[in-house]
């Protein structure tokens, strides 16, 4: 198989597709439960103004209201059944394979060039990376993206655990996206994850005169069934390369990138140096 590009399309927005049908799912089961939007907002825990915003399929809702909603509503499982496409919309749409990919994936392997991975990130980190997107996110988008984002985090206390490698360019760790405490939670937030056993952290220094990342960053996933698959991502577009030969040269350029960074040892001593120095 060739290496497949994904696109935005319009059926991936919020609003049409999955999103709209159980928003009119939701309004149906509803109406027929005789609630209006207050009381059954005050059920689920939810504003009124947020129910209407997922009936009109304009928010995409978390886990834990379908959840609720089913069994408010007495659905039966016809909202939870919805759950795992409606969680996969949460995502932008470049994301949404690799997504289901990193979620059942029993290797994982990354390179970091530009921001501190997603698998590592705070929720104050993740919200001033989208607070710098441009054109500007909307506030509606910004919640349900750094909820999914965190919410991905889960792998790393998935069992049984995947083994899951970083190596971070040390150029990332000292850029302070959010401010210095915003800078200072995230870091602090790598070294606890670091010390996780199925997880590697390797720093790469700046004064490293070899380096076999110079092409830029990518994700190597491995599912529990199936080939190694390479993630690429660059201005909001991406591709998944499954050719054999292809991912096969990836995975030995990941492999002279570790050789060339510290050990994981000497890199968590690295960024308990760069959090002294802030």
């Amino acid at each position: 198989m060739e290496a497949e590009q994904r696109q935005q399309r319009p059926e991936d927005e919020p609003g049409t597709g999955v999103v709209t049908a159980f928003g009119r799912q939701l309004k149906l089961l509803r109406v027929r439960a005789g609630m209006d939007r207050a009381e059954f907002g005050k059920r689920v825990g939810y504003s009124s103004d947020t129910v209407a915003s997922i009936e009109q399929g304009r928010r995409i809702p978390q886990a834990r209201f379908i959840e609720r909603a089913d069994e408010v509503l007495g659905a039966g499982g016809l909202l939870t059944a919805l759950k795992e496409e409606v969680g996969r919309a949460q995502y932008p749409a470049f994301f949404r394979d690799a997504a289901r990919l990193e979620a059942d994936a029993h290797e994982l392997f990354l390179y970091a060039v530009q921001a501190i991975p997603g698998l590592l990130q705070t929720e104050e980190y993740t919200r001033a990376l989208l607070a710098m997107r441009r054109p500007l996110l909307d506030e509606d988008t910004m919640e349900q993206r750094v909820a999914a984002r965190l919410s991905r985090q889960e792998i790393l206390s998935r069992w049984p655990a995947p083994l899951m490698s970083f190596v971070i360019e040390e150029a990332v760790l000292r850029k302070p996206f959010g401010g210095t405490p915003v800078l200072r939670g995230v870091l602090e937030n790598v070294l606890l994850t670091g010390q996780k056993r199925n997880v590697e952290i390797q720093v790469m220094p700046n004064d490293r005169e070899d380096n076999a990342g110079v092409d830029g960053p990518f994700t190597l996933i491995t599912p529990r069934r199936g080939d190694q698959i390479a993630y690429l991502e660059v201005q909001g577009r991406s591709i998944l390369v499954s050719d054999r030969d292809e991912v096969r040269s990836i995975s030995a350029r990941y492999g002279i990138i570790r050789s060339q960074a510290l050990t994981p040892r000497e890199s968590l001593g690295f960024v308990e140096k760069v959090l002294g120095e802030l």
